[in-house]
């Protein structure tokens, strides 16, 4: 990529060379009823201009892509470069073609007013993107809920973000149902955004629920809860809630947060329900509930006379 954009510079030069060549020694010949020269002088540099911002572009590409490791960061500076390069051809491109840059600019701002009442949807969702740019809401990879829509965010363009579903009216229990969604930009500035996975803390609080009978004994089943989860989570979990700490400090929000799983108990219609609290990542919320659902029913089990379930009741 690096090699075309030098040899689109190059071109570039090259034609720019010939249209001064052009300029300064003219072209006698004309096809009847028309001058060969403007119009040679007028191609020779609107090729140039072209050949010149598609090499600007691809050698800054290039090369910012390959000093940023981060996949999401490659895909914003895509997306500017984009934008900055686009809008210089653009007026550039004008300016040639009019030969007026000053009257080109003032056109381009009267054309703003007018166009912002035709095309006020798009004009929202570009303003929807330089927000998601520099607010950060959210970015490629990123888990997140917008209005009634739950998925990863796969692309951030300049007037739409791709979200790659989760659960919807296909499938349950939070897996990809394998539509790609696509939200206009404007979206988030009117709407609810929820990120699952942002930069920060990367880890959601998610509860398991279990049903037993009033005559279980909970302190002995709560302790095995706990347990179960401190196997699977333990170190992981408590690692993240020192960042979740650390990230609490920086604000005026003052929260007391375990290290270790918790349990929460309450009433239900005929039965008691025990609520396991813990902090797990967003993408294994499903594969974690279901590993802990099997092991705290074995260990239930295991003490049928401390533990026992609501057979025959109404749940």
């Amino acid at each position: 990529m690096r090699r075309t954009g030098y040899l689109s510079l190059l071109c570039a030069l090259v034609l720019y060379a010939g249209s001064r060549f052009v300029s300064r020694f003219g072209i006698d010949e004309q096809i009847p009823g028309v001058e060969l020269e403007p119009l040679t002088l007028l191609a020779l540099t609107l090729a140039s201009i072209l050949l010149a911002t598609y090499g600007g572009y691809t050698v800054c590409r290039t090369y910012l892509m390959d000093h940023t490791q981060n996949k999401r960061r490659q895909h914003d500076v895509r997306n500017v470069l984009r934008l900055t390069f686009g809008i210089l051809g653009m007026v550039a491109v004008f300016g040639v073609v009019t030969r007026e840059w000053v009257s080109v600019l003032f056109s381009l701002g009267v054309l703003g007013f007018a166009v912002t009442f035709a095309l006020q949807q798009p004009l929202f969702s570009l303003i929807g993107w330089l927000y998601i740019m520099t607010k950060r809401p959210y970015q490629v990879g990123d888990r997140i809920a917008i209005e009634e829509m739950r998925g990863d965010v796969v692309a951030v363009d300049f007037f739409v973000t791709e979200v790659w579903e989760i659960d919807g009216d296909l499938v349950s229990s939070n897996q990809p149902s394998g539509r790609i969604v696509t939200v206009p930009n404007s979206t988030v500035l009117s709407s609810r955004v929820v990120n699952f996975y942002g930069e920060g803390v990367q880890y959601v609080w998610n509860e398991l629920s279990m049903q037993v009978a009033y005559e279980t004994d909970l302190q002995f089943a709560s302790e095995v809860m706990v347990d179960v989860a401190t196997d699977h989570l333990g170190d992981e979990m408590a690692k993240q809630v020192r960042e979740y700490r650390d990230r609490l400090a920086e604000t005026p929000v003052e929260l007391d947060v375990n290290e270790q799983p918790t349990v929460n108990v309450t009433q239900g219609e005929s039965w008691v329900e025990l609520r396991l609290r813990s902090l797990v990542h967003p993408r294994r919320g499903t594969r974690m509930r279901n590993a802990l659902y099997e092991d705290i029913l074995e260990r239930f089990n295991e003490h049928p006379d401390r533990v026992k379930f609501p057979v025959s009741r109404n749940r």
